[in-house]
């Protein structure tokens, strides 16, 4: 404890660094055109206060051991002022948040999480829930916004979802609720306690898809077959998330029938079956509808897939139930083999789903052994590809299992490439093409064509889901 005398002016001598035109031999570029800031800066401090500066200096630095030039990062998210007052984090260990305005103290966390600073994360969070809680509900909808842009804000997060669930019109009325992001929109009416009727739900989910097609006409009554389309391809996640037999009749009939095109067809069917006859026994509790976190498939075709895994037909009765759980999407986590290895190498039991470019072709395969680097074949007889012809009719589909006599072969696994089903490329994510995010397809191992011809095609968007059975 007597020892900590010293700390201060330890503190107070490494800030003075930052004044050193001597001695430095790192630049920093912070901020966009027309705010751009050089900061001087010291290699060896960087490498040991931030491990997402220690990445870049490792390559950055090798270029130039042998001329004697300096380092340059660029770090153009961050604005001058925010960095200014990290810099003087990273050398001194020193933040004074009170002096900060709360704004201010929001985007140091942002930063934060971009340089990878995890103890600042955990302190900023912790701050400002106890010191700032009446401006963040006063701000409610941009720190939703924020908590919910970055996993390690979990702390946020809870604080969001526990007030959002008593007063959810601080979210739903705030003047840019239609800027939220559509993950942010889901966690919200997925939380079990919201306090708000299912018809308000509807009304503002509407609301905001709209507004992210401000091309669409302003009376429904006059969208085109075109214009159902793009809104419905905006709210499709979303709407399996709407607990629609909570309404009456009538306000399903006034509010929800008028765009029963976004709806999906088996949803829509089972939704009118329901209000018929809200005794009927026959109808599944629509109130305990699953949901899935995918921006290709819906609920329906998972159940599809379930039967599949289970080998069963079409029209048997589903036999046990899986949680298809979201652990890769291409446009989230990129589309390169490199990626996918790090994800879900040692992983089993896995749902790839691949969505065709210009088309509305779905493709994809079931692994249920784990996925591997070692440029070697898995073995296995119950993987399968398949493919949905058009997202709209999940019957018009073809399921296509591994050949008996080519189970040795029914996985590839290869560091240049993503997913890889069967010998060469019955179905394959490509590798040195990836940046162009191609694929492969050609019948070989499996015992059914699922496309009319055998040749590259271009991918739009893939997913890897982990399935586990429900009890």
């Amino acid at each position: 404890m007597y020892d900590k005398k010293f700390l201060p002016k330890l503190s107070k001598n490494l800030l003075e660094t930052l004044e050193d035109n001597e001695f430095y031999d790192t630049t920093i570029e912070v901020g966009n055109d027309p705010y751009v800031k050089i900061f001087r800066a010291h290699m060896v401090i960087l490498n040991y206060r931030s491990s997402y500066l220690r990445r870049i200096l490792s390559t950055r630095a090798n270029k130039n051991k042998n001329d004697g030039s300096l380092t340059h990062i660029k770090l153009p998210n961050i604005s001058p002022e925010i960095f200014q007052m990290i810099l003087r984090y990273i050398y001194g260990g020193r933040l004074s948040l009170e002096e900060y305005d709360t704004t201010d103290i929001i985007k140091i966390l942002v930063a934060s999480s971009e340089l990878d600073f995890q103890e600042l994360i955990i302190h900023l969070q912790s701050f400002l829930i106890e010191n700032k809680e009446s401006w963040m509900e006063q701000n409610c909808s941009l720190i939703y916004k924020t908590s919910f842009e970055n996993d390690s804000f979990s702390k946020l997060q809870h604080f969001c979802r526990e007030l959002i669930s008593k007063e959810p019109e601080k979210i739903f009325n705030s003047n840019d609720f239609n800027s939220i992001s559509e993950e942010c929109l889901i966690s919200l009416i997925q939380h079990d306690n919201i306090q708000m009727d299912v018809i308000q739900i509807w009304e503002h989910i509407l609301k905001w898809g709209i507004a992210q097609n401000p091309e669409l006409p302003s009376d429904p009554s006059n969208y085109s077959k075109d214009d159902f389309i793009t809104l419905k391809n905006t709210l499709q996640r979303l709407i399996s998330s709407i607990k629609f037999n909570n309404l009456n009749s009538e306000e399903f009939l006034d509010n929800v029938y008028p765009y029963k095109k976004l709806i999906p067809k088996e949803l829509r069917e089972d939704l009118i079956k329901h209000f018929l006859n809200p005794k009927n026994q026959s109808i599944e509790n629509l109130n305990n509808s699953k949901s899935i976190d995918s921006r290709i498939i819906t609920i329906q075709h998972t159940e599809l897939i379930s039967k599949w895994i289970d080998r069963l037909e079409i029209t048997d009765e589903m036999k046990s139930s899986y949680e298809f759980n979201l652990i890769l999407r291409g446009s989230h986590d990129g589309f390169s083999p490199n990626k996918f290895h790090e994800i879900c190498d040692n992983q089993s039991h896995t749902i790839t789903i691949i969505k065709v470019k210009d088309s509305n072709e779905i493709l994809g395969g079931y692994n249920p052994i784990i996925w591997k680097s070692d440029s070697g074949f898995g073995s296995t007889k119950d993987s399968f590809i398949f493919s949905f012809k058009n997202k709209e009719n999940i019957k018009n589909c073809i399921l296509s299992r591994i050949s008996e006599d080519l189970e040795d072969c029914a996985i590839f696994n290869c560091m240049n490439y993503g997913p890889s089903f069967g010998a060469g490329c019955d179905l394959k994510l490509c590798g040195d093409n990836c940046y162009d995010k191609s694929a492969y397809y050609h019948t070989r191992c499996y015992n059914k064509p699922i496309r009319e011809s055998n040749c590259q095609f271009f991918v739009e968007e893939y997913e890897v889901f982990q399935i586990m059975k429900i009890d």
